[in-house]
């Protein structure tokens, strides 16, 4: 709750400004409270949803649909959404539109919004529109270069095709994840899946690739995508250690090489080891999963002044390469959704139950 608390917090201080509705990236100590982050904010709608759930609180429900009208608002012509914090009219990156398709997807399945269906679809055509043939995306990316974590914008693009019985953007997702596999080693490692070329990846993006991959494999069936997704998930449960403490940056070979933890990627690894011990009967993973919850409970402010109560930094110590010296949103949000799934609470992004209308899109 006091996770839930703080993102609720982070949505209140934008009150008053341009971008009221959405939740602030996050508080820094160079800066203060940050702008609304469009991304992170249409995923958080995914927590709120299922906090508003377990927690028996409507008014959780209600910042959701707030959020969800900010993001409508903010749709462009073609369907994408602004790529950054803080710059309303910025062009429009991939990964950052998926991100708020996850949210407006959920909106549909759980709010019975059919605006946020059509805005997804809107979003997803989009996307597909300047795929390459080989599934990649090399236009409209982070920094210029493609991203094997991407795989989660390609989930969001599945969810939204299954939803809407598009069976164009159900292709455009399998692509995506077909090329993810051509960039997986033997040993389970991904390739070209770092923000910046030739850089060690964070955690935080070696588990988005490993989440796109296991709940887009869940969504259309496709089992190989789940063993991808585990091929790259125990390497990093066998170097965790016994404190639950999991290096924040990792090399070729899964070497790592960070002395910090990079808490949104630990919590995004909760998630990925609790999911795949539910899919692919890993218990083992449970206990990975578990240990790396201890070690970010231990992190988690419960008290001081309201900028940190209840959130979670970037990185442990408070200095490390990850958001340094920040308190970023979505750090709360993975914790959360973590805590819930641990709970039994917590729900991926799935399409429909109805089988005709799943068939019809080739799932």
């Amino acid at each position: 709750e006091a996770a839930v608390a703080w993102i609720c917090r982070a949505q209140e201080v934008r009150e008053g400004h341009g971008d009221a509705g959405g939740v602030s990236a996050g508080w820094s100590f160079a800066d203060g409270w940050l702008p609304s982050y469009p991304e992170t904010s249409g995923y958080i709608v995914e927590t709120l949803l299922a906090a508003a759930d377990l927690f028996g609180r409507e008014g959780l429900r209600r910042r959701a649909a707030r959020i969800l009208d900010w993001e409508l608002s903010l749709q462009r012509p073609d369907g994408a959404f602004p790529g950054h914090f803080g710059e309303p009219g910025s062009v429009p990156v991939v990964f950052n539109t998926g991100q708020i398709v996850h949210g407006l997807v959920t909106g549909y399945q759980h709010l019975g919004r059919e605006d946020c269906l059509e805005a997804a679809v809107r979003a997803g055509r989009w996307l597909a529109s300047f795929q390459d043939e080989d599934g990649c995306w090399r236009r409209n990316v982070h920094n210029g270069c493609p991203h094997t974590y991407n795989t989660r914008a390609a989930w969001a693009v599945a969810g939204a095709g299954v939803a809407a019985g598009e069976a164009a953007l159900v292709r455009a997702a399998r692509r995506n994840l077909d090329w993810a596999l051509s960039q997986q080693r033997p040993s389970g490692w991904f390739a070209t899946n770092a923000f910046v070329p030739d850089r060690d990846p964070f955690t935080h993006t070696i588990a988005y690739a490993i989440r796109g991959l296991l709940e887009g494999g869940v969504l259309l069936g496709e089992e190989r995508f789940v063993a991808a997704a585990l091929a790259a998930a125990r390497p990093l449960a066998q170097r965790q250690r016994a404190d639950g403490f999991l290096a924040g940056t990792f090399a070729d070979g899964w070497r790592p090489t960070a002395r910090y933890c990079c808490l949104t990627g630990l919590a995004q690894m909760a998630i990925n080891w609790l999911r795949l011990a539910e899919t692919a009967g890993e218990q083992g993973l449970a206990e990975a999963a578990r240990r790396g919850l201890a070690y970010l409970k231990r992190c988690h402010r419960r008290d001081g002044p309201p900028e940190v109560a209840g959130g979670l930094a970037g990185s442990r110590p408070l200095w490390g390469g990850y958001s340094r010296f920040e308190y970023p949103n979505w750090a709360p949000k993975f914790f959360a959704d973590a805590l819930l799934l641990d709970l039994g609470a917590g729900a991926p992004l799935a399409g429909p139950s109805d089988r005709r209308l799943r068939r019809e899109v080739g799932v």
